[in-house]
């Protein structure tokens, strides 16, 4: 079973593109048409077609075809999901991993020498 450290991983790992980023940046304002979003890089469409594939297979972003034209927007579960986890990452807690006294094992050296 994928713990949720080992899913996050992987989808950090897709946003720690520059142009990942961008993309979805460019979509937070709203959908748009894969054309409008090239006009934004300075690399070749099939470029373009990987990033968005990529964005696509991790549900960062949803697509629909219009005549010959796809039109991309952003996923809001994905969104929430992202937020939601580093939020609790982040943000010290009764239920936080640094309370384990397994892992804490300079804590319990603390106590034992005072």
């Amino acid at each position: 079973m994928i713990s949720e450290y080992e899913k996050m991983a992987k989808l950090l790992k897709v946003l720690s593109d520059k142009n990942r980023l961008k993309i979805i940046d460019l979509l937070s304002c709203g959908e748009r048409c894969a054309c409008d979003l090239l006009e934004a890089f300075e690399f070749t469409q099939p470029t373009l077609s990987h990033h968005l594939k990529v964005l696509a297979d991790y549900q960062f972003i949803k697509s629909r075809k219009e005549g010959v034209w796809y039109h991309y927007r952003l996923n809001p579960e994905m969104n929430d999901q992202i937020t939601v986890f580093l939020s609790t990452l982040l943000t010290p807690k009764a239920s936080c991993i640094c309370h384990d006294q397994t892992i804490c094992q300079c804590q319990n050296e603390k106590e034992r020498v005072l």
